[in-house]
């Protein structure tokens, strides 16, 4: 249940940066005061408490922990963000790791029937019980497993005094008391397949292969938390409810409670719930996960690398090759001090300085990627990991050049140039971290306890962070940042898998070869200094003077400078620290004739990177060393954007950096050959499953063929030039108007006059060319037959998908957000009727799309992924929904499930600035966006279900839906 999308995933990241009310930002747990004497007796105070024992770290006061005699722990803290939510946790200290042999797949197995019937809840009854609270399914309330940890989440979106109480109710149930009956496991069964049949691909052999190799002969490398078919067939109430019964303890269980709660009320209902569980008197001990150990025919390494134990090679044809290295040491509890922190620091920058230098090597060409990673792996194994993206049939000599970048760091100690380098970027993100500590929700504070006790460690405020940063820095010299480095490379065994695309590539007696040889340092790959500074750049032009004018939206202003540059400004500070910029310019998907489709997906990887004001992609790295200052490039319908999150200090040059792209682009060859080489490489993988075949062909076959939407192949990619991405892309960006929006927490007048020397200097920008696409795209007439694709993955999986035109631009926005609430429904009864009560798909979904830069080709669209003998049930299932909406509309119950969600996040008060970026994109272009902005919020939480029938009625008929199938070959 780890992995369930929600239909409108975009709407969902934007309503995650909502802020909460300066107020409830500062409190803590001391807001709410109680009588000493009254406090439950299971808390415990000051230094004396469970979470911190042996460490030194400073503790986070707003945190109240507690521990009941039964040996469940708890920790509970007030937080403000977003206003009135309540994110739960439930955490049962095991996995898959202490399932036995017979038992693989039980952890996940059981997270599953906990939510299908227990103590204080029926059958089926846990879903809707937390949706009636306003839970969004799959993305609220979720569980995940792993190998050592099984969670429970339940977030709250607006909670009650009452949805509190009855949650921990509700949870207490689920975990003592699941109702563990042959009938609940074998309805489960089905729905567990699917989700292991979602999971089966070609990169799920390769990662399956590859925890066998670094991991053989540790649990680790024996067990993964999906289970194998003939165990979970094997599964019977008795079975599962032994491993219940042997893991789910009371001392083995902890639940973290973090919102809009009294801390200490919140312990008493802890107490009075789960104070009854008792304790077995014979606990069994936990599994011994093993140690990575190098087998007595472990080929010698060169240096201080661990003797070379397993390797492995194998052929996917339809992947991009890859080689994965990694070093293992035992993995064992650590305290949690101040001391050892500095010491991870330490690491940080060791991995910092060699990951540098590995990527400047990639950018020349030589391979696609390279990096170093130091990770400590389930409390298996404490572990360095080398992974490589050779670019195609030459593996060894992409070995080769990284080994002897390694070989240079473990001989030789960075310079302190280099050292400062990545210190500074440290240090801006923790700066950052501790500018928006008031901005953390309440689900990422409760995660952070969450992965704290997987690793058997602690969390301390960004406060504290920042100031054990700084006092971490005296120590980034030379001599210990090397011997940092060193230290990721020793270990008691090297490991190692080889992905090739065609037999006869490598073998496992080429690789050993070929990672034991004895390799020269290569100190060609060190960075040599070199001071860049923004002020020594060509002016954009000559400044221009803003007209300013009021929209009378919000506080929201706009900026005209008469050069075809517009731009939306709105100094917001009910989020400090966090500030926007977001760039729309061009015709985006429109720009590209079919001839010019495979340099769209090249620029995606190399527009960016290939500089600009006379910087290459090395250059522009130094240039923003140090701040806070982004670069992100994306392609939409009828739109190019970029956008980065910055800050007040780093906006002028921030938006320097964006405008100067538009008059000083470079054109470095060695990103545009990298993004060729990735585009080879990466298509072949689109085949090796019925979701990859989706993302390739779904434009196309949606868009009447039209070969604009076609997927770039490989030839596309291997007859592309430099010259020819030049002149794409240097036509684009000089045509056509631009749109800045700049929302959030900086100086109102310090940021007009950066945009008045940056986007206002800009020239006068040409119109679009005549030969642009119109905003209008072709679109597939629907079919008697479904249109059928085939995919080259596993032969039980087949994609199953029903699209249903509706539309797109301004002129009818309010039925876009409006439509959300119909996806919505839409995706509750498919996951009524295809998960739950058929047990056919894991995750169906509706989605809706709906273009703003373009006047079509949106869509409402049901997916399901399945087996091929199910396509033509789920297509009945499918049309029946919509035939049933379209002649009754919705109840009003499953309305409010629908709505409840979007009612309790959209609150105005609570809103921050990125949901109103996205409301107002493109309206400087269209001023009617400005109007629409007022029913926003009506829009999307006020529909009623004469709302929903007339949508249905307008775009769910059945002669409009499109069918596509796509199913195994053969």
């Amino acid at each position: 249940m780890s992995s369930f999308p929600r239909a409108f995933a975009a709407f969902a990241l934007l309503i995650s940066a909502i802020a909460a009310p300066a107020a409830a930002q500062e409190a803590d747990a001391s807001a709410t005061r109680h009588d000493q004497s009254a406090y439950p007796q299971s808390l415990q105070f000051g230094q004396d408490n469970w979470f911190y024992e042996g460490s030194d770290l400073e503790q986070e006061r707003a945190w109240v922990f507690g521990e009941l005699p039964n040996g469940l722990r708890y920790a509970v803290r007030y937080n403000g963000v977003p206003d009135g939510q309540v994110a739960f946790r439930a955490v049962v200290d095991a996995g898959s790791l202490y399932e036995e042999e017979s038992e693989q797949g039980y952890a996940h197995l059981l997270e599953h029937l906990l939510f299908r019937e227990s103590k204080y809840l029926g059958k089926n009854e846990a879903f809707s019980t937390w949706q009636a609270m306003g839970a969004q399914i799959g993305i609220d309330a979720n569980a995940t497993t792993s190998p050592t940890q099984t969670v429970y989440q339940i977030d709250v979106p607006d909670a009650s005094q009452e949805d509190v109480r009855a949650t921990l109710r509700y949870l207490s149930g689920m975990i003592e008391a699941p109702v563990l009956s042959d009938e609940n496991v074998r309805d489960e069964f089905p729905i567990v397949l699917a989700e292991k049949r979602d999971g089966d691909s070609a990169q799920r052999r390769v990662a399956d292969a590859q925890r066998e190799t670094f991991y053989a002969g540790m649990r680790l490398g024996e067990r993964a938390p999906i289970g194998t078919l003939e165990t979970l067939q094997g599964a019977t109430g008795d079975s599962v409810a032994a491993f219940h019964k042997r893991w789910y303890r009371p001392d083995k269980t902890v639940l973290v409670v973090a919102g809009a709660v009294d801390p200490i009320e919140v312990a008493r209902l802890i107490e009075e719930n789960y104070s009854g569980w008792e304790a077995p008197a014979n606990p069994a001990p936990d599994p011994d996960f093993g140690d990575p150990v190098a087998p007595d025919d472990a080929a010698p390494s060169p240096g201080i690398l661990p003797p070379l134990g397993q390797v492995t090679t194998m052929v996917e044809p339809d992947l991009s090759p890859a080689l994965g290295w990694t070093i293992l040491r035992p993995w064992r509890p650590v305290l949690d001090t101040k001391v050892y922190n500095r010491g991870l620091m330490r690491t940080t920058i060791a991995q910092s300085v060699l990951n540098r230098r590995l990527e400047a090597r990639a950018r020349a060409g030589s391979y696609l990627y390279a990096e170093v990673r130091q990770d400590d792996t389930y409390r298996s194994s404490d572990q360095t990991t080398i992974s490589i993206a050779p670019l195609e049939g030459e593996w060894e000599k992409a070995l080769a050049e990284v080994r002897g970048i390694i070989a240079d760091a473990i001989a030789n100690p960075p310079t302190q140039e280099e050292i400062d380098r990545e210190a500074s970027e440290l240090g801006v993100a923790y700066q950052d971290y501790f500018a928006r500590r008031g901005l953390r929700n309440s689900s990422e504070v409760a995660d952070d306890i969450v992965g704290a006790l997987d690793i058997r460690e602690t969390t301390t405020s960004p406060g504290a962070v920042l100031r054990l940063y700084q006092s971490a820095l005296p120590g980034f010299t030379p001599e210990a940042i090397h011997d940092a480095t060193r230290e990721l490379f020793k270990g008691k065994v090297g490991r190692a898998l080889l992905l090739s695309d065609r037999p006869g590539v490598g073998d496992p007696v080429a690789l050993t070869r070929a990672l034991t040889r004895e390799v020269a340092p290569d100190t060609g790959a060190r960075l040599a200094a070199a001071e860049v500074d923004f002020d020594e750049l060509p002016a954009i032009g000559t400044p221009r003077e803003a007209q300013i004018t009021a929209t009378g939206a919000q506080q929201i202003e706009r900026l005209d400078w008469g050069n075809g540059v517009s731009a939306l400004i709105w100094p917001k500070d009910n989020e400090p620290g966090r500030l926007t910029v977001k760039v729309r310019f061009g015709a985006g998907q429109r720009a590209f004739s079919a001839d010019e489709v495979p340099y769209a997906r090249m620029g995606e990887l190399a527009l960016v990177a290939s500089g600009n004001a006379g910087l290459d992609n090395e250059a522009l790295d130094r240039l923003t060393n140090g701040r806070k200052i982004g670069f992100d490039f994306t392609i939409e319908d009828g739109r190019f954007v970029f956008s980065a999150e910055t800050r007040n200090e780093d906006l002028a040059d921030q938006l320097y950096l964006f405008a100067s792209k538009f008059v000083y682009p470079e054109w470095d060859a060695g990103p545009v050959k990298r993004a060729r080489a990735a585009g080879i490489q990466g298509y072949r993988s689109y085949a090796t499953s019925a979701p990859g075949v989706l993302e390739r062909d779904l434009e196309l076959l949606l868009h009447d063929n039209d070969p604009r939407f076609r997927a770039a192949t490989a030839e596309d990619f291997e007859n592309t030039t430099d010259e020819e991405f030049a002149r794409v892309w240097g036509e684009i960006l000089k045509h056509g108007p631009v749109e800045v929006q700049v929302f959030g927490d900086f100086n109102r007048a310090a940021g007009i006059a950066a945009l008045n020397r940056s986007f206002g200097a800009l020239p006068p920008r040409d119109p679009l060319p005549a030969d642009t696409a119109p905003t209008t795209v072709p679109a597939t007439a629907p079919t008697s037959t479904p249109i059928k694709v085939t995919h080259r993955g596993p032969s039980d999986q087949a994609m199953a998908v029903v699209a249903w035109p509706t539309s797109g631009g301004v002129v009818e926005y309010r039925k876009a957000r409006q439509l959300e609430v119909v996806s919505t429904l839409f995706s509750n009864r498919l996951l009524e009727a295809l998960r739950q009560r058929l047990g056919a798909s894991y995750a169906p979904q509706m989605i809706s799309q709906w273009p703003v830069s373009i006047d079509n080709g949106g869509r409402l669209m049901a997916l399901a992924l399945v087996k091929p003998e199910d396509v033509p049930a789920i297509f009945e299932e499918v049309d029946a929904i919509a035939a049933d909406l379209v002649a009754n509309g919705p109840g009003e119950d499953e309305l409010a499930k629908a709505t409840s969600p979007l009612r309790r996040m959209l609150r105005p008060e609570t809103l921050g600035a990125a949901f109103y970026m996205w409301q107002l994109d493109d309206a400087t272009f269209d001023p009617r966006r400005i109007g629409q902005l007022d029913s926003a919020i009506a829009d999307f939480t006020l529909v009623t279900a004469e709302d929903v029938q007339a949508l249905a009625r307008e775009y769910l008929r059945p002669e409009e839906a499109i069918h596509i199938e796509i199913m195994p070959e053969g």
